[in-house]
């Protein structure tokens, strides 16, 4: 009978994350990942069956952990302005000395997902589910033209997301652009 895992898998799960969302899939090495996690290479094999299977199960935790919150609060009375509202607080209150992250998988969109379909499948399906919230928002709120409007309000979050990695100044006025223009379409 084999040994059982004696670490936290969420942490493990967690810690990795961190690694991707700064490096990306490709970019983050096993040594890297190993010292993040407090794992041997071949403990992260054991338990994740590669490292892949890691970066699954972090973008999985990205899911749930960091998505799912943001996009509950489109659900809200105030969705829109309420999404763009914690997405400019998150932008500035990014640790100027940390490494500027942006949105994991807006960066895996704009990395390795270009030459991986599965990738690809997992980020459009963000972008789809991140489009239907935001096509809610806009219908709840009785908009005449949600579809298209939902669609320009998310390629701007993405836009910023992808901004914040080099100018936060700039991704969170492309913020407050996409929470005007979401305010000039009030009914």
């Amino acid at each position: 009978m084999g040994r059982r895992a004696t670490f936290d898998a969420a942490q493990v799960v967690t810690d990795a994350r961190d690694v991707f969302w700064h490096r990306g899939f490709d970019g983050a090495s096993l040594p890297e990942l190993e010292a993040a996690t407090g794992l041997s290479r071949s403990s992260i094999y054991h338990a994740f069956t590669s490292k892949r299977g890691l970066f699954d199960a972090a973008v999985q935790d990205y899911l749930d952990t960091v998505v799912a919150p943001r996009l509950a609060l489109l659900r809200t009375d105030d969705g829109l302005d309420a999404y763009f509202a914690s997405m400019d607080v998150e932008l500035e209150n990014l640790d100027a000395e940390a490494p500027r992250r942006g949105c994991l998988l807006v960066n895996t969109a704009a990395g390795s997902a270009a030459h991986d379909d599965t990738l690809a499948a997992v980020v459009d399906a963000y972008r789809r589910r991140l489009t239907d919230a935001v096509t809610d928002a806009l219908v709840n709120r009785g908009d005449d033209d949600p579809e298209n409007r939902a669609r320009i309000l998310v390629t701007m979050s993405s836009g910023a997301l992808l901004q914040a990695r080099v100018d936060r100044d700039e991704a969170r006025a492309i913020i407050a652009s996409a929470r005007k223009l979401a305010r000039s379409w009030e009914s």
